[in-house]
């Protein structure tokens, strides 16, 4: 068995038959599309994307601090910039 990790989910033959319905009866929540009763995909709305896609490189940018933490530190002046 397969964890689906949204509320709502659509077969595929049901997204293909009227993707403007599965959006509108989203309200703008994550569909799973499946295929054979199993995840294939997830739709979600644009603007959710987008924040998924800023959190992920917040993600990526803290982890890039925490390894860079020990580094020895250069100081420089503004002039030198």
């Amino acid at each position: 068995m397969q964890l689906v990790m949204a509320d709502l989910a659509v077969s595929i033959s049901e997204l293909k038959r009227s993707p403007s319905a599965v959006l509108k009866e989203s309200n703008g929540r994550p569909v799973a599309v499946l295929n054979h009763n199993r995840p294939e995909a997830y739709l979600v709305p644009a603007a959710v994307y987008e924040r998924m896609v800023e959190m992920l490189e917040d993600l990526e940018d803290a982890k890039l601090v925490r390894e860079r933490r020990n580094e020895p530190v250069i100081e420089v002046s503004l002039d030198d910039l």
